[in-house]
């Protein structure tokens, strides 16, 4: 498995190393002992969730507040999405920054994703279903919701017509709106 940091600290690009043959192919999508090693702690799964999107859904982007915070491992196990992840946690040297990652079933590309760093993704395909493995279940009301279309976050979400949004994302607050909430996370390098 092929292990890169992102521009984002704490948040990696796993590629893993696919056995071919001529029945297609194999490999390990999550080594929980080898991201341990990477990122200095153990990843405990406690929840699995997967979502389905059409072409041109965009999704997000979606954090968890600390306490009770939640780290994702995420993957495209179908179809083709544009991963979009930006560092919100208060006092990092990465605050606000972005890093965009292409997802798709056919690489088994996979993203770890921090506490603290807010997550979306655009669908490039249909039938796209990304899996989500995360260190935390979900508790009401701790979610933290920002507008993926925030003008100031200026993400390139690289869609060509207007993209399908849900209310809830579409109504979602600014950084500007959520950092003055103060509901995000303090970094802890």
């Amino acid at each position: 498995m092929h292990v890169v940091e992102t521009a984002v600290p704490g948040a990696y690009v796993l590629t893993p190393d696919q056995l071919a043959d001529d029945r297609g192919t194999f490999y390990e999508s999550l080594r929980t002992d080898l991201l341990a090693e990477t990122i200095g702690r153990p990843f405990l799964p406690r929840q699995i969730n997967f979502s389905v999107s059409h072409r041109n859904v965009l999704r997000g982007l979606h954090g968890v507040a600390v306490p009770p915070g939640q780290a994702k491992y995420v993957s495209c196990v179908r179809g083709a999405l544009r991963d979009v992840i930006v560092d919100l946690r208060t006092g990092s040297p990465a605050f606000g920054a972005h890093v965009v990652t292409e997802l798709d079933a056919d690489s088994g590309r996979c993203l770890y994703i921090p506490e603290g760093v807010a997550h979306g993704f655009l669908s490039l395909a249909d039938d796209s279903c990304i899996c989500y493995v995360v260190s935390t279940t979900y508790v009401p009301g701790t979610q933290i919701n920002i507008d993926p279309l925030d003008p100031d976050l200026d993400l390139p979400w690289g869609f060509t017509e207007p993209p399908l949004i849900s209310d809830r994302d579409a109504g979602a607050a600014s950084l500007e709106e959520t950092l003055a909430a103060g509901v995000l996370a303090a970094w802890r390098g």
